[in-house]
């Protein structure tokens, strides 16, 4: 079972590596990385953002191949996407493509024109993301799987259905971890009313 345990620790993170972002896996089902049973999101929007983050990935291989280094991030249809383009024209264009991929509703363009990140960088993110994640786990106020947390080149990119009390505490504690060069908020703001509708009801 140790064995097993190590071989799959070791394939999440070739993974992650090759993609430049990291779900942290706690226990229960997961989609994209969150914990299903306390996802904000309906179980239909979770599918349909993993259906996004695929489409749009196949599309930005098949029409721009190693040209570009980019992640996409779905959460609530609304694309997150990370990464470098060599060039403005191929920057527009994988903006272009994936807005075009359906269902998605908005677009956050964070791709830098810059050469691709090394390695190194990318296994440095990892390390960054298990740290902000942890420090989320950690804070008793919050409840982490609220928020899906992805890094590039430094930057913490926080998405998310939650309170501003919720995405204030959150950033301040991303904000905190050695290594963080920026943070991006790409919360979608709801009210505490809001929440208490959403959130199951203990038994």
């Amino acid at each position: 079972m140790k064995k097993f345990s190590l071989t799959l620790a070791a394939a999440v993170l070739a993974s992650t590596l090759a993609t430049g972002c990291a779900p942290l896996l706690i226990g229960g089902a997961m989609v994209g990385g969150v914990n299903v049973a306390t996802d904000r999101r309906t179980s239909a929007t979770q599918l349909e953002d993993e259906t996004i983050e695929i489409k749009a990935g196949a599309r930005i291989r098949e029409q721009l191949g190693d040209r570009v280094h980019i992640n996409v991030n779905s959460y609530n249809r609304v694309a997150l996407i990370t990464g470098e383009a060599r060039n403005e024209a191929d920057h527009a264009a994988v903006e272009r493509i994936v807005a075009g991929v359906e269902n998605v509703t908005k677009v956050l363009n964070e791709v830098g024109v810059t050469m691709h990140s090394s390695l190194s960088g990318r296994s440095n993110d990892v390390v960054i993301q298990g740290k902000v994640k942890a420090k989320l786990i950690d804070a008793r106020d919050l409840l982490s799987n609220a928020f899906y947390v992805v890094v590039e080149r430094g930057t913490v990119h926080l998405m998310g259905r939650v309170t501003e009390r919720e995405a204030d505490r959150a950033t301040d504690i991303a904000r905190g971890v050695g290594g963080v060069r920026k943070v991006v908020r790409a919360f979608e703001i709801i009210s505490e009313e809001e929440l208490a509708r959403i959130t199951p009801k203990k038994s």
